[in-house]
């Protein structure tokens, strides 16, 4: 008999995101968001953190856009869009104030959209 976990079971475990290049995302998301890798070949790479991965990128030919959007936390919108914009992301919607605080979305270098926000 195995025991659930009530807090983990049926949450969002893992992120996978498709990219052209993985050198290239690699590079973007460290130096966007102090990101570590763990490497498993030249087509897949794991997004580490504390006790495990919190998803990976795989290699594909194309990134078509859509779907779900991820959104990261900041502590410090400002400083994080710099980031973005330092290691080659393309702002897709500027900060904006919301009911809950403020956010952007950017666009990765493989084209992928994922926002940050911050509490009010």
């Amino acid at each position: 008999m195995t025991h659930s976990d009530p807090q983990r079971h049926h949450a969002i475990d893992y992120i996978e995101f498709a990219v052209t290049d993985l050198d290239a995302a690699k590079r973007f998301y460290a130096e966007a968001f102090g990101w570590t890798f763990n490497d498993y070949g030249p087509a897949y790479a794991g997004i580490r953190r504390a006790g495990g991965e919190a998803g990976g990128f795989r290699v594909e030919a194309s990134v078509a856009p859509g779907g779900p959007l991820v959104i990261l936390y900041s502590d410090d919108l400002d400083a994080s869009l710099q980031r973005v914009l330092t290691a080659g992301g393309a702002i897709t919607v500027a900060p904006f104030d919301f009911p809950g605080g403020r956010r952007f979305q950017f666009r990765d270098p493989s084209g992928n959209e994922l926002a940050v926000w911050t509490a009010r």
